[in-house]
């Protein structure tokens, strides 16, 4: 099933002119996709909201986190409501299990369920890659920013989480490199998507991640920020990201950045930030389409 098929489309969210995000709905549940990667025809992926889930509390309602002490069967209906919207089951999802790496798995139809309906037997893996079919990757969020990658050429696709420590160590370029090893991926070939986080004006550091962006992208501009408060930076994470996936060799024209801030918008995305760690988790999908 084609997510545009299954849903009901919200008014697109703008940047001047560029459409940069559909808000769209199945049933209960309200998720955003990005319109130039599902224009890529060859896969379906969303960013969900708390919207349609069945989690309560901090946890409402659409919480993805088997980890942070919602109920396990509220959590397994979470992912059958959200895997429903491919036409799948929990059964065909393969999660991460992310710890601000820059690990990337190539995932199998061997992986299939691990981290939802199968225990997983890998740690520390932040970035999923494929090739197969019917496999539904998923990469979890409350404030980093994930990465979606799609190859056109060689009908394989990837999703990495980025944090601060992700990004300053070159997470996308990874996943790219990953892809390359394992399909041949060419830069050229992808479109690429860097979706809801938390932003800069909300992402205030001290020196000691500053730092180390600064090292990393010394004549990059507007990455690292004057801060609010004296000895304090803001740090742009979506400019860091969209420089390490330029570098990579992702065209500008087959990237999609967005501008909605997890932070602030508590009430409709998690944000570790603004609920001072009292949430769920978010998460990116993405499945390459069956022939």
């Amino acid at each position: 099933m084609l997510l545009e098929e299954a849903a009901s489309c919200y008014p697109v969210i703008r940047i001047g002119e560029a459409e940069i995000l559909q808000q769209k709905k199945y049933g209960e549940l309200e998720y955003l996709c990005f319109p130039q990667l599902a224009k890529t025809g060859i896969a379906d992926h969303l960013f969900t909201t708390r919207m349609g889930g069945v989690s309560t509390g901090i946890f409402s309602s659409l919480n993805l986190s088997y980890t942070r002490g919602d109920e396990a069967g509220a959590v397994d209906e979470n992912f059958r409501r959200v895997a429903a919207i491919f036409d799948e089951t929990p059964d065909r999802i393969v999660c991460s299990h992310q710890t601000h790496t820059t690990n990337v798995r190539l995932v199998t139809e061997e992986d299939a369920g691990k981290g939802v309906t199968r225990e997983r037997e890998f740690t520390d893996v932040d970035g999923l890659i494929t090739d197969t079919p019917g496999l539904l990757l998923a990469t979890f969020y409350a404030d980093c920013v994930p990465l979606f990658f799609v190859d056109v050429r060689h009908k394989a696709i990837g999703l990495s989480h980025s944090g601060w420590r992700g990004t300053v160590e070159r997470m996308g370029e990874k996943t790219l490199l990953a892809m390359k090893n394992a399909f041949g991926t060419r830069p050229e070939d992808v479109y690429a998507a860097i979706g809801p986080s938390i932003c800069a004006d909300c992402y205030e550091i001290g020196f000691d991640v500053a730092e180390p962006f600064l090292k990393e992208f010394p004549e990059q501009k507007g990455i690292v920020l004057p801060g609010k408060r004296e000895g304090k930076y803001q740090l742009d994470l979506w400019k860091a990201n969209e420089k390490v996936l330029l570098d990579a060799g992702i065209l500008k024209e087959h990237l999609e950045i967005t501008d909605i801030c997890t932070c602030h918008n508590p009430d409709y995305l998690f944000s570790h930030r603004a609920s001072h760690g009292k949430r769920g988790n978010l998460a990116a999908f993405m499945e390459l389409r069956k022939s």
